[in-house]
């Protein structure tokens, strides 16, 4: 997550140069402490709460718990991961539902934290669910905030109680209180009511979202706060507590490149759970705050339980079934591959879900280079083939492929690239279907024998032309080094860098087989 990204890379390097020590002295821990405190410090996270954690870590690691370890650099990695939940709230709290709808949610918090667009965010997600969220305008004082509030409610598909057109006029404890005796006739379930935002603490203005408090009993009041405004998000999260007294936190802008203490600080400080995090500007960029996960992604030791849950949603299993199917049966095709890559899109961001697999931190520059486009531009090739050509790619001879290549835009070669690509993975994919070992380009086959690789590799390079002709042999021996040279990235479009753009591009696939 791009908001932790420094903090991530610092503690990632203390760790790795803890594990190279066979045994910790008292001397290794300090120093590693220190090195904690000064990321910490760095990534802006209160000072109150770099001492506590500090001081928490230091004592587990100098007990009984390290110096009994088999492994003590990773047992103090372990430490460090426990005292990251505990600052992040320890365990994950869901939103609290009326026993007799409608549920009242209320939104609080600086101005341009996100509240509104966050409330399109939240009515979504609850449909989802099968909730039946209303919106209610409430921020009568910023310019056009009614106005934005109608267009996000419109794209979330969510309903709307806008009364006042705002712009100073109106009254919003009336408006709020109207809401939810509006949502109580039409059967609504939920109340979502979005209150004004403030440029700093502002006495009035609290007194008002107090006051709209008071006249709607809310069974939650979220405190929207931005992960990058450093510090004084601490300062402003203890003036909310005191004057609106909210019951969880919501963190934006988590996608945001600040240093984010702001997120390892809040929860400590005012003993209110986080309980979203909003990972981008989409209605559907938002998710359900984890702590132990996290604290996973902080300490570059993955997510793979939000990876997995966010295939759930975009995979149908009976499709799913059907693909395994034709793979075990040799009859996958580019149709079938079309349609995989349409799921995994549905997924969201690639670089967000590459992020969320373990050790990727060290990737970073591999996965800024990672161009997203790629999809789409095989996506238009594919669908410039006809249905005989999808299904037996083996039928594309010349004339075909400079067609396929014009009505996509792209070149010959890249369609060369993208059918021999295909042909890998599917090769690949039906190696695996039968229980077999594959071979990943660029990384060689997965679990064979040590130097079996190395092995073949420097056969390889012993061939070559051996023509008395030195322009003949000159020419073979550029042809055998052409059929050998990797090509490009995913199914060979772009033409980036190898291997590692290649790997990026086989995880690519091997998400999209569902």
């Amino acid at each position: 997550m791009a908001t932790f990204g420094t903090l991530s890379d610092r503690l990632t390097e203390t760790f790795r140069n803890l594990r190279k020590k066979g045994q910790l002295t008292p001397a290794d821990v300090d120093g590693t402490v220190r090195e904690i405190r000064r990321a910490l410090l760095d990534a802006d996270v209160a000072l109150p709460v770099v001492k506590e954690f500090t001081a928490a870590v230091r004592e587990r690691a100098l007990g009984d718990e390290v110096n009994r370890a088999l492994n003590p650099a990773q047992q103090v990695v372990q430490i460090v991961n426990d005292e990251l939940i505990g600052i992040l709230g320890g365990q994950q709290r869901r939103l609290q539902f009326a026993k007799n709808p409608p549920t009242v949610i209320m939104l609080a918090g600086l101005q341009g934290s996100g509240k509104t667009t966050f409330a399109g965010k939240l009515a979504k997600m609850l449909e989802k669910d099968g909730h039946t969220p209303l919106l209610v305008a409430c921020d009568l004082q910023r310019p056009n905030a009614v106005n934005q509030l109608q267009v996000v409610a419109e794209r979330a598909g969510a309903a709307i109680y806008a009364p006042e057109p705002g712009n100073g006029v109106g009254d919003p404890v009336k408006v709020a209180r109207d809401g939810v005796a509006y949502a109580t006739r039409q059967q609504h379930d939920i109340v979502i009511i979005d209150t004004a935002g403030r440029l700093g603490v502002d006495a009035e203005l609290m007194k008002q979202a107090s006051d709209i408090r008071k006249a709607t009993q809310p069974d939650e009041v979220l405190f929207v706060i931005d992960a990058m405004i450093g510090q004084d998000a601490v300062n402003t999260a203890k003036a909310f507590q005191d004057g609106v007294d909210f019951t969880g936190v919501v963190l934006s802008k988590l996608d945001g490149d600040a240093r984010g203490g702001a997120a390892l600080s809040v929860a400590s400080v005012t003993g209110r759970p986080i309980i979203f995090a909003s990972t981008g500007e989409g209605l559907d960029d938002v998710e359900p705050f984890h702590p132990d996960r996290m604290a996973s992604r902080i300490l570059d030791l993955g997510d793979i339980l939000t990876l997995i849950e966010q295939a759930q949603n975009a995979f149908d299993e009976a499709e799913a079934m059907k693909v395994a199917e034709k793979l075990a049966t040799e009859t996958f095709t580019l149709e079938d591959f079309l349609e995989q890559m349409q799921q995994m899109k549905k997924m969201g961001s690639m670089k967000k879900m590459l992020g969320m697999l373990p050790g990727m931190g060290n990737m970073k520059q591999q996965l800024e280079d990672f161009d997203e486009r790629e999809l789409d531009r095989t996506e238009a090739i594919i669908r410039s083939m006809t249905p005989g050509e999808r299904r037996n790619p083996k039928v594309l001879n010349g004339s075909r492929r400079l067609r396929i290549a014009r009505g996509s835009g792209m070149t010959v070669t890249d369609v060369n690239q993208l059918v021999q690509r295909f042909e890998q993975a599917a090769k690949m994919m039906k190696t695996v279907a039968r229980g077999g070992v594959p071979n990943i380009p660029g990384m060689g086959p997965v679990g064979g024998k040590p130097g079996a690789s190395s092995k073949r590799g420097k056969q390889q390079k012993a061939k070559g032309s051996r023509s008395g002709n030195p322009a003949k042999r000159a020419a073979e021996n550029a042809g055998i080094a052409a059929s050998t040279a990797p090509t490009g990235s995913g199914f060979g479009l772009g033409g980036q860098k190898a291997p590692t753009e290649a790997d990026l591009a086989e995880l690519q696939k091997m998400l999209g087989r569902g």
